[in-house]
């Protein structure tokens, strides 16, 4: 049986680096497959007062989320107008929103492929509207919340291990992220905030997803009456994606995690403790070790200091240093990764990342 089904992750996952001009500009990806993205996380590196972008096309690709805050979508004009075959066009910033192509201004975009197009589903009490990829493991949810206990299709014909919910139409809700490996069902994490697990029956209604819906309880982070929610599902898939959890030792020799892939991105969160979200990728850091993290709960520049030191490596990542942010003494970590090649290909043979 063949270890993993995608050969080259390049075709549901790419990273872009591109500098902002203020004008409007078609941007190509470079990876071995083309990619028409779904699903857009857009990351200002050269500013530290300026929020990310987060766009799908479920919901429009003209309306923005901030992992940063709490704060409604907001519609847009002149941010990312339009996907096509291998990219995505950025406007001019004549709205002056400044999310995605201020001048002068450097942004990393991560791109996820799901099946291009929505549909609706029913496999919940809830109807959801679905943009899935079985084959990735990847999905985007969109529903309209009734507060009461419920339930929504998801469409990955699995249990997601991590996704995370936004409401999108009032700021006065937080991000709410669920992964399979924290304390339980009752367990959540807030991205735009850098605390700990959190522990609610309301929000997940205390019960773990299936392979076929996600559980809502009455909480208005995740299905208050009336409000819409967005929502980002991941399912592991050997050789493409893992989501996990490790432990840190405070050492630099630390913790080594495999995920059976040398990841092109890797998103990290002290789940025991108070500590930030980051992401690294190797694009941004093409060699080892990277330090060049991107704070998803924090306006900030790239951090190209220790703190966040990590090796990616052909068949996952080590920590490199002992600070809390990736390897505190006893505390626990949890991780989502995406593959820039996989360790062992479609026949069998070690496929070493490059």
């Amino acid at each position: 049986m063949a270890y993993t089904t995608i050969n080259d992750p390049s075709a549901y996952f790419q990273t872009l680096l591109y500098a902002g001009n203020a004008s409007q500009t078609a941007l190509t990806n470079t990876g071995n497959s083309n990619l028409q993205p779904d699903f857009i996380w857009i990351q200002n590196r050269t500013s530290s007062s300026h929020y990310n972008a987060l766009q799908d096309v479920n919901r429009g690709i003209d309306k923005i989320l901030s992992t940063q805050v709490a704060s409604a979508e907001v519609d847009t004009s002149e941010q990312v107008k339009s996907v096509q075959s291998d990219g995505f066009t950025v406007g001019d910033n004549s709205d002056s929103q400044n999310y995605v192509n201020l001048n002068s201004n450097n942004y990393c975009a991560w791109q996820w492929k799901m099946n291009g197009s929505a549909s609706t589903n029913n496999d919940g009490s809830i109807a959801s509207s679905v943009n899935a990829s079985t084959t990735a493991g990847q999905s985007i949810i969109t529903w309209t919340g009734t507060g009461s206990n419920g339930t929504i299709g998801h469409g990955l014909g699995v249990a997601p291990m991590m996704f995370w919910i936004k409401r999108r139409d009032t700021g006065s809700t937080n991000w709410r992220v669920y992964n399979r490996m924290l304390g339980g069902a009752t367990k959540f994490l807030e991205m735009n905030g850098s605390g700990g697990e959190q522990t609610s029956s309301t929000i997940f209604n205390s019960a773990h997803p299936t392979s076929s819906v996600i559980n809502l309880g009455t909480s208005g982070d995740t299905n208050g009456n009336g409000g819409t929610y967005v929502c980002h599902a991941f399912a592991p898939v050997k050789g493409y994606s893992k989501m996990g959890m490790y432990m840190g030792n405070d050492s630099s020799d630390g913790s080594r995690v495999f995920t059976g892939f040398k990841p092109a991105f890797l998103l990290i969160k002290c789940s025991s403790h108070t500590e930030p979200w980051f992401i690294v990728d190797s694009v941004r850091s093409p060699r080892n070790q990277t330090e060049a993290a991107l704070r998803p709960d924090a306006t900030a520049a790239e951090n190209g200091s220790s703190g966040y030191s990590i090796n990616l490596l052909s068949d996952g990542f080590k920590c490199v240093d002992g600070a809390g942010n990736a390897n505190g003494a006893g505390k626990a970590y949890i991780y989502l990764a995406f593959a820039e090649h996989p360790y062992v290909a479609g026949n069998d043979i070690i496929a070493l990342a490059r």
